[in-house]
């Protein structure tokens, strides 16, 4: 019996389908969840989610949220998501000059202003690093989750 999982970004439904296993960036360390989970409640950190179903599996982007988990299903609210098969690589590393550049000026007055930058660049090495790491090369295999 498989755990049902939902990755929901801000704006959007990121995934949603059905797993044997859901590994997750907890804010304590990797965590595995597995059907008939006990329920569990615990924020994220930057990272890789990673869902497995059978033989296959999908990566997403996580930039901080929480889960929630119960036996039966795994629900998580992320800051932002993306699937690592989506990511426009181009897009993340002007993200990351963009960055670089405004970190080397020096730290702007607004503290909130710095953080920001931080962010934005953590997000684009992560999002960078991701597809380098997981994305598959040549024509994709059915989705985890996808009708056929």
């Amino acid at each position: 019996m498989p755990i049902r999982c939902e990755i929901v970004s801000q704006d959007k439904m990121v995934f949603e389908g059905d797993a044997d296993i859901v590994i997750l960036p907890g804010s304590e360390g990797e965590m595995g969840i597995l059907p008939n989970h006990g329920p569990l409640l615990t924020s994220l950190k930057y990272g890789i989610i990673t869902v497995r179903m059978g033989g296959r599996e999908e990566h997403f982007t996580v930039a901080g949220g929480i889960a929630e988990v119960q036996p039966d299903i795994i629900t998580i609210l992320a800051d932002a998501a993306e699937n690592v098969e989506e990511i426009d690589v181009a897009r993340a590393e002007a993200a990351r000059k963009r960055a670089e550049e405004a970190l080397a000026k020096g730290p702007p007055p607004d503290t909130d202003a710095y953080l920001a930058i931080e962010a934005a660049l953590r997000r684009s090495n992560l999002r960078l690093e991701a597809a380098k790491r997981y994305r598959r090369s040549g024509p994709k295999p059915g989705r985890v989750g996808e009708e056929r």
